[in-house]
């Protein structure tokens, strides 16, 4: 019998041996070293260890991930070719899965239309509501959907004798109600085109006038262009004024080209198409820095941002229009929402009242419905994400969660670890991969694993209860109850970064002196109005370096090497060692294998049914020519750098034929944001959040400033790494620079030598600055929220 049954079992919990529990045998995702174990069915597990670990190879990459395949499976296979294909991850053995629902930090809002409201069913509620309750009475619910268009089409209909017969047939003209605002067609914003940066009107179109990224007149777009009757060799400044507009403005046009039938369409109209029409953090990095080039943005003058109709404005529901309670602040909607009674309408208003409160519940209250999704964090995505849960009626579910209190402040984890409670209680199983005590504390059950990260980690060590980690020798158990001091002295400050007058977002005109030369810690619970500080007073200033929450942005062909900037040192050491181009020495480049690209793998497409990815028997995974992993570097070729560890390729280009201070320098950056045990040339895909941010920390670090402000650098750091955090914080500040972290992780804030603390709550009650002061007199003070779990978290 498993260690999981039998440790459920002492604390007086029946379970059965078979339907009730999860069995893993073998299991080699990722670094996983055949990892077997069971885990207890409708219980809270919670996954531990260090970043890197193997927690969320064996969480997300093996259980989770199998059970997604396994659902997919049972559609038919026209079905699925509409699906993203899965591979049945590296495991032996998988048996008791169930349904599994991931809950991740992955960000929402890839399209720009997608809203707090339009994410979580709160707008389609409100459109039933106005059509049902409204006055003027405007249309059905979709009068109210700034995504559906207000437009006619003609139709024929036909009137029938009986007996079958049609008597006559009459057009009629079939309206499509929806409430988007003609003018910026549901966007509240409408864009402002600069077009210098479209084309440059001294040279012809033949000659490469247009600058829009993709406009290539080598390909179908010359043979379109030409198509249309455009002079390919006539200058753009000597275009007709009908010439030009056709050129920037022509609505879509059927021509033929070479016998087949195409259609052209104005640059700006095609632009607003293929680009605008997707989130700017989605985009490519070179359109995106077109778009940020060319185009402009303003708030809709029609509309006024709301992205409705008049038509749907003017509708009200106790004086109240649609817009005016997206724009209200959630927990003021609930109020609202509450204090309507209207019986006809009952089953609605009580889901919209659950829906709303469980904002509140979630420490969300303070967002508003008209929020772009694109603009939440990556802890605020995941918490929304999980509000459509909450009222679920499923049961005996697999609910998996992403370090859920990420972006929490302590006193809204309490709520948190109430709601995973909430939904084990209700039958699901509940995985948490999971760093902090607080939650750790509330697990059914726990599995640890490391010992390490990387090759250092993929074991289970340890599986039981709470307080059997507690008396384990595992990293995690020895620092469950560790507890960062006050500092008996503070360093005092060199000068201030003087802030007058803050009023972004709920700021209530801030005034604050950041003192430099120092740790400087910035908390309030969420939506408090830390990062509107930071973003509307302080980013953007001279010598201010801002490492934020935004993701990481690379394919699967970039690695730690080439985001860092390591890998061009590396190539040109290589390069000048054996008296050949640079370019030789990139996967990417000259130096491919030609079978797989660069890749390393190779692609076999299998129709409807699921690819396959397999390694490249040319290169055997390598990447590289076999020509060019003939020419070395102290011994070694580019292939078996890249497949070095941080910690090794430090040693490696620290002295002798392969000493190279430039890869050194971004390798002890690496090291110092504790990420020593990545290979250089592991796919960013493969990263974990934490490891992603850390990255990017080490990256920005090397760009010259003199104040560094971090955003919750604590996110997906293990209790152990966070000491080492703290080093490194400490180093930066002695060495001269100044620190300004956002953070809620009260190992941090003991360790700050000042504090300023926003709120009291958050939105419209937050804003303020209510405690400015060393971590003893907040400790001391014990007058606001953070400064009462700051005392309980060092004993005071």
């Amino acid at each position: 019998m498993s260690t999981a049954t039998n440790d459920l079992r002492s604390t007086g919990v029946p379970v059965a041996d078979s339907h009730d529990r999860i069995r893993v045998l073998g299991a080699r995702v990722n670094n996983l070293k055949d990892v077997s174990l069971e885990i207890p069915k409708r219980r809270l597990t919670v996954f531990t260890g260090v970043s890197g670990s193997g927690k969320s190879s064996l969480v997300f990459g093996t259980i989770a991930a199998e059970s997604q395949r396994m659902i997919n499976e049972t559609y038919s296979a026209f079905v699925q070719g509409f699906m993203p294909s899965l591979a049945r991850p590296e495991v032996d053995l998988l048996e008791g899965l169930t349904t599994a629902i991931i809950v991740d930090q992955e960000r929402m809002g890839a399209n720009p239309r997608s809203t707090v409201g339009t994410a979580t069913d709160a707008n389609a509620m409100l459109r039933i509501l106005f059509s049902r309750l409204g006055t003027p009475h405007v249309g059905p619910p979709t009068a109210f959907s700034f995504n559906v268009p207000t437009r006619k089409a003609s139709g024929v209909m036909s009137t029938e004798k009986a007996g079958g017969r049609v008597e006559k047939n009459v057009v009629r003209d079939v309206v499509y109600m929806g409430g988007m605002c003609p003018r910026c067609e549901g966007m509240g914003a409408v864009s402002d085109f600069d077009l210098t940066a479209l084309y440059d009107e001294s040279k012809s179109l033949a000659e490469g006038a247009l600058t829009v990224p993709g406009y290539s007149m080598e390909g179908w777009y010359g043979r379109i262009f030409s198509g249309f009757g455009f002079d390919m060799d006539k200058p753009i400044a000597k275009f007709t004024k009908k010439e030009l507009h056709d050129l920037l403005y022509k609505e879509p046009t059927k021509i033929k080209v070479e016998g087949i039938n195409l259609t052209y369409e104005g640059v700006v109209p095609k632009i607003q198409k293929s680009m605008l029409s997707k989130d700017v953090d989605a985009m490519q990095p070179h359109i995106r820095a077109f778009v940020e080039r060319a185009i402009t943005f303003q708030t809709c003058p029609e509309c006024d941002g709301t992205r409705l109709t008049p038509e749907a404005r003017s509708s009200r529901i106790g004086g109240k229009s649609i817009a005016d309670l997206c724009q209200m602040q959630i927990s003021d909607l609930a109020g609202w929402v509450r204090d309507l009674d209207e019986p006809s309408v009952a089953p609605l208003l009580s889901g919209l009242r659950h829906l709303l409160d469980s904002f509140a519940e979630i420490g969300l209250g303070y967002l508003s419905l008209d929020r772009p999704a694109g603009t939440l964090s990556g802890g605020e995505a995941q918490r929304t994400k999980m509000i459509r849960h909450l009222g679920s009626s499923l049961t005996d579910v697999t609910y998996v969660f992403d370090e859920p209190t990420i972006g929490l402040h302590p006193h809204d984890i309490e709520r948190m670890n109430g709601l995973l409670l909430q939904l084990r209680d209700k039958g699901n199983t509940v995985l948490v991969v999971e760093h902090k005590p607080e939650t750790i504390a509330i697990a059914d059950h726990v599995v640890d694993l490391g010992p390490g990260a990387g090759t250092g980690g993929g074991t289970v060590c340890f599986e039981g209860t709470l307080e059997g980690l507690r008396a384990s020798d595992t990293l995690t158990g020895r620092h469950l109850d560790h507890r960062v001091a006050l500092k008996p002295s503070v360093r005092s400050s060199s000068g201030a970064l003087e802030v007058r007058g803050a009023s972004t977002h709920n700021l209530r005109d801030v005034d604050v002196d950041i003192p430099l030369g120092v740790l400087c810690v910035l908390t309030g619970v969420a939506g408090s109005g830390k990062s509107s500080l930071i973003t509307g007073s302080v980013a953007g200033r001279d010598g201010v370096v801002v490492v934020d929450q935004s993701a990481i942005r690379g394919s699967r062909r970039s690695n730690p090497a080439t985001y860092t900037g390591l890998l061009e040192p590396i190539r040109k050491a290589f390069a000048k060692a054996n008296g050949v181009k640079p370019a030789l020495f990139s996967s990417n480049s000259e130096g491919a294998c030609p079978t797989c690209n660069g890749a390393g793998v190779v692609y076999t497409e299998l129709g409807v049914m699921a690819t396959v990815e397999s390694p490249c028997e040319e290169c055997e995974g390598r990447r590289f020519q076999a020509s060019v992993l003939e020419y070395t570097l102290g011994g070694r070729n580019i292939a078996e750098v890249l497949a070095m560890s941080v910690t090794e390729a430090e040693a490696f280009f620290a002295d002798g034929e392969a000493r190279t201070p430039a890869a050194h320098t971004v390798l002890d950056r690496l090291d110092d944001v504790g990420l020593g045990y990545l290979t250089l040339g592991q796919p960013l895909t493969t990263l974990s959040g934490g490891e992603r941010q850390r990255l990017k920390l080490a990256a920005q670090m090397a760009e010259k400033g003199d104040v560094y402000v971090l955003d919750e650098p604590t996110t997906g750091l293990h209790l152990a790494d966070v000491e080492n955090l703290l080093g490194l914080l400490d180093r930066l500040v002695d060495g001269g620079k100044s620190v300004l972290v956002i953070e809620h992780h009260q190992a941090v804030m003991a360790h700050a030598d000042w504090i300023i603390d926003l709120g009291p709550g958050a939105g419209h009650d937050g804003g303020r600055i209510v405690f400015e002061g060393t971590p003893a007199d907040l400790v001391a003070a014990r007058s606001t929220l953070t400064g009462r779990h700051l005392a309980d978290y060092v004993g005071a």
